[in-house]
């Protein structure tokens, strides 16, 4: 559906929940098996261009083989399954048949090192893990230093010592099986947290997600249906993947294509106009790259949205696609403890730098230090109030993590915003992102934004650095588009620019020019990290 300003504002006043309480995304699946058993649920390409494609009735019916063989190794009701998986169909057996045991999924980054994964099993308590082939060394060398018992691998060529290889137990696992019987309110998954500041936190969710982001996300985000071929470009250790491959595509019973490659911007749009994808959902970085391409407009797409999800997408990347192929991105904002939050919903126009507004469901408040809204104009944090649907109930076994962030009646995301007169939130930062000087607040955004809008940089972030008169000044470090070095000239041409499209008091006094940011394996630039730095061993006295 396309949204005008009026049917948006119904949408807020008449949303109800509605969770059926029998609600499971196992049941989802084989339900669309069953309505439309041949239509393609998954294709897969690799950057060899192998390709494959899987039927809801594939899926489904190894979904319960898979999901009879872990009720078989002894996995029950309630029990942590992780998984440390590529881009791959087999992800979605995987994880679709760990519910089919009653199991939780703990999905994990196959990007991980060994002591990560260690600690997500320790934390977890999972006995159980599920690992593709190229992970197999990481997680022996951790074998025996947590709970974990049983270990499974994918696409190994032979036997291994140790392991159970997945595709034996698909073979004999029952495709008429037995199921456990899961409700909206059984735990579905612990996703653990970016962790920019101190250890992770494991995150759960119960099966209702899934039905959250099938009425909000794919609604007012995707606008998906059953007939659109859908590319989130994200991977399945990530609370993202849930999103949108789950949340959105298999609810819907829509097309999804998996790339299991490395990003290059011209293989992407080769990949996107091959395979007819009709919904794209990327990061900021990769709108970026894709407009750095001087010819993107060459490839026919029949691509009918765009999304962007992580981070604020600046205008430049926007304005690219448009002219290109006649599509607007849209923002969508939200994080591993909830569904989409705030969007630039379908059909309304896309204010530059806007996140978008509050999508209908969620309630989604700007508070102040004290708990109390904030007017419109005014900078406050992105909160919910406690029970929300749209927001996770707490953490894995740790009710001193849940009393703390849910303490004072709302759930805060740490993430600032303010609200236009029209409804429209922007982005502020991180709650201990922002930049005081001079008695000024200053949102890291919007230095990194106005920094990107010239053709010399590709990335930037923006952080306090200390200064003995002003207290903090703004610090910019830049990624230089090919063909640009580092000079006083470009640094002067930078911050003048940033002066010209931005407050002038918001331009960056030190600039440092860099080639790789520092980022949280989801994507999200770890400013605390450059901040951190910029601090050590300054005196603030």
């Amino acid at each position: 559906m396309r949204y005008t300003p009026e049917t948006y504002q119904e949408e807020l006043r008449s949303f109800t929940w509605e969770i059926p309480p029998d609600f499971n995304i196992v049941d989802v699946v084989e339900r669309h098996a069953k309505e439309r058993p041949d239509r393609v649920a998954v294709i897969w390409e690799d950057d060899d261009g192998n390709e494959r494609r899987v039927s809801f009735r594939e899926i489904a019916t190894a979904i319960r083989a898979f999901g009879s063989s872990l009720i078989g190794l002894g996995v029950s009701q309630g029990d942590p399954v992780l998984h440390v998986l590529p881009r791959l169909p087999e992800a979605h057996v995987a994880q679709l048949g760990t519910f089919v045991a009653g199991g939780v999924a703990v999905p994990c980054s196959e990007m991980l090192k060994a002591s990560e994964i260690a600690y997500r099993a320790e934390v977890s308590g999972a006995p159980v893990i599920v690992a593709d082939a190229s992970v197999a060394d990481t997680v022996e060398s951790v074998r025996d230093q947590c709970p974990l018992e049983t270990f499974i691998l994918i696409g190994a060529d032979g036997p291994r010592d140790g392991w159970l290889r997945f595709e034996d137990l698909l073979e004999r696992g029952d495709p008429e099986g037995p199921k456990v019987a899961l409700t909206a309110d059984d735990p579905m998954t612990i996703n653990f947290t970016s962790g920019t500041t101190g250890n992770p936190k494991p995150v759960v969710h119960k099966h209702r997600w899934m039905y959250c982001h099938h009425r909000v996300t794919a609604r007012y985000w995707y606008d998906a249906s059953a007939e659109d071929v859908i590319w989130a470009t994200t991977a399945p250790g990530w609370a993202k993947w849930y999103w949108s491959p789950i949340g959105v595509s298999l609810t819907t019973g829509a097309t999804q294509f998996m790339y299991n490659g490395r990003y290059d911007a011209e293989r992407y749009l080769a990949l996107m106009e091959k395979h007819g994808i009709t919904k794209l959902c990327a990061t900021p970085t990769e709108f970026r790259l894709f407009a750095q391409l001087p010819d993107m407009g060459r490839f026919n797409l029949v691509l009918k949205d765009a999304l962007s999800a992580g981070e604020p997408l600046n205008v430049e990347p926007i304005e690219a696609f448009k002219r290109a192929f006649g599509v607007t991105i849209r923002d969508g904002y939200g994080q591993t403890e909830s569904i989409c939050l705030v969007c630039n919903l379908p059909g309304l126009p896309v204010k530059p730098g806007a996140m978008g507004m509050p999508t209908p469901g969620p309630g989604v408040v700007l508070i102040d230090l004290d708990g109390n809204p904030v007017d419109r104009g005014e900078i406050g944090e992105i909160s919910l109030k406690p029970g929300s649907p749209a927001i996770f109930d707490g953490y894995w076994k740790a009710p001193d993590l849940d009393e703390e962030v849910f303490s004072g009646g709302w759930y805060r995301t740490g993430d600032l915003a303010r609200m236009d007169e029209d409804g429209y939130l922007f982005f502020e930062g991180r709650a201990d992102d922002v930049i005081l000087t001079s008695g000024y607040r200053i949102g890291p955004f919007e230095v990194e934004d106005a920094l990107v809008s010239h053709p010399a940089v590709v990335e930037a972030a923006a952080v306090a650095a200390p200064h003995r008169e002003r207290g903090e000044i703004v610090k910019a470090f830049v990624i230089l588009a090919d063909g640009y070095s580092p000079s006083e000239e470009l640094t002067s041409e930078l911050q003048g620019h940033v002066k010209s499209v931005t407050a002038p008091y918001k331009y960056p006094r030190a600039i440092e020019y860099i080639t790789e940011l520092p980022k949280t394996t989801s994507g999200k630039i770890k400013r605390a990290e450059l901040k951190a730095k910029e601090w050590e061993g300054w005196d603030r006295r």
